[in-house]
């Protein structure tokens, strides 16, 4: 019998290691930026803060920090990873340097968070043109989600206060771009709230909203080619009144909370008025039904909407509410699309849970926490996160095929941008060698040929 020595080999540490790229895989991220004209765009935005006889280009130094965030940093000081790479990034300011760019940028106001949102807003109308079919907006519409998150702190920050989850943080409403079942999602809105504010606030989901149209292409903003989702949280009188508005030209299918008076008109609902559910591939949903109901629940709400309620059976164990009726879970949602079965309204209202997709990758991407004290800091932080969650989409979209297109950032990471390799100089070219054995390379050298294939910028 063999003697055992251990499940896994042994062996020897020794520094000093040349010619060794330890993220190698992040250069799809880079190219990223560089087709997409990223790096262009933030540097003319930001021209303003860079000081007289400035090594660093602020541009860079903040392009530098979302690449660190979306490499799975969570902290401006995650700058470093990029900073050990000079090969792969260039040069790299120091730590000192980024916090106070991120301070200069902070005292500015809102002018510096309108300069990087005009930049975003400049490359994502570029990025959807290359990737034409793959677009988001190919079909003709867009989908933005509104949904909040809960970002926990764990120190005393400005506006930090306790959450209506009894937790202590903040409650930022963010907003993203549903790519559909074949891709990820862009962050197009990011509102920084103290952890107290309200779920249902009609104002903070009008400036929201107002924040994701800004980054849309211009086209979509009219012609009803824009279409607002968001959770019960969303359907207010005003601002369904404010989406409604004449001119305003947007679709929105909003939830609605069970009130008394919807109750009472579930109840009369007719059993023939009762549509089955449907699921994406149009089969039919076993054990749940929608209804349009009209009458007086509508009074006081904007001319057009409709109220569609479903009712369906709970799954095993759940406990049903005061507003359920005769053992069927109800939900409702309204909506101003005419001229479209009720079950497919429905389904299209269901699939807004992909946003909850969208909210854990931001959370693996810098959303965790907010690392800053200053609420005015933090708010440049949000813009640097959802910079880092644009790469993480337009790269997919741009490069990847098949199932890698559907990774999540994490995957993204553990397969992609962690992969080892060698760079080899010979003449005046440098030239980056993946590892072999790796089973993903052969992904990253694909996603890249795709990548030279685009027109450059400009």
């Amino acid at each position: 019998m063999k003697k055992r020595i251990g499940f896994y080999p042994r062996v020897r540490i020794k520094g000093g290691g040349r010619a060794v790229v330890s993220q190698a895989g992040s250069v799809l991220l880079v190219e990223t930026v560089r087709k997409a004209g990223l790096d262009t765009a933030i540097s003319v935005a930001l021209a303003p803060w860079r000081k007289a006889r400035a090594v660093h280009d602020p541009g860079k130094v903040l392009l530098d920090v979302a690449l660190a965030v979306a490499l799975g940093g969570d902290c401006l000081a995650d700058v470093g990873m990029l900073r050990a790479e000079p090969a792969v990034f260039g040069p790299v300011a120091s730590d000192p340097t980024v916090s106070r760019l991120v301070d200069a940028l902070a005292g500015s106001g809102e002018k510096a968070l309108a300069a990087i949102r005009s930049a975003r807003a400049e490359v994502r109308e570029l990025v959807w043109r290359l990737a034409g079919e793959e677009a988001p907006g190919a079909g003709g519409t867009v989908t933005v989600d509104l949904d909040g998150v809960l970002v926990i702190a764990h120190s005393d920050k400005e506006d930090a206060a306790p959450t209506w989850k009894r937790t202590y943080g903040h409650h930022p409403l963010m907003g993203f771009v549903d790519h559909g079942p074949g891709g990820t999602g862009e962050p197009v809105a990011a509102l920084l709230r103290p952890g107290n504010a309200g779920s249902n606030t009609a104002a903070d989901h009008i400036t929201a909203t107002r924040l994701a149209l800004a980054q849309l292409p211009a086209k979509y903003r009219r012609g009803r080619r824009t279409l607002i989702r968001a959770d019960s949280a969303g359907g207010t009188h005003d601002f369904v009144s404010w989406l409604s508005q004449r001119g305003r030209w947007l679709s929105y299918s909003v939830g609605m909370v069970i009130t008394d008076a919807i109750h009472q008109h579930v109840l009369k609902v007719p059993a023939s008025a009762w549509t089955p559910a449907v699921e994406p591939g149009g089969e039919i949903r076993d054990g749940a039904w929608v209804a349009e109901i009209a009458g007086d629940v509508l009074d006081g709400w904007p001319k057009g909407m409709r109220l569609i309620v479903r009712k369906e059976r709970p799954h095993p164990g759940a406990q049903l509410r005061l507003t359920d009726a005769n053992g069927m879970r109800l939900t409702c949602f309204a909506t101003n699309t005419p001229g479209r079965p009720i079950a497919e309204l429905e389904l299209r209202h269901r699939l807004r849970a992909r946003a909850e997709d969208r909210i854990r990758a931001a959370r693996s991407t810098g959303l965790r926490n907010l690392p800053l004290h200053d609420t005015a800091q933090n708010r440049i932080w949000l813009e640097i996160v959802q910079i880092a969650l644009d790469l993480l989409a337009w790269m997919p979209m741009l490069a990847l095929t098949g199932k890698a297109r559907l990774w999540e950032p994490r995957r993204l990471r553990l397969r992609l941008f962690t992969t080892a390799g060698q760079l080899v100089t010979t003449g005046r070219r440098r030239i980056l060698r993946l590892t072999g054995h790796w089973p993903w390379s052969s992904h990253i050298t694909a996603a890249l040929e795709r990548l030279a294939l685009l027109p450059n910028p400009g």
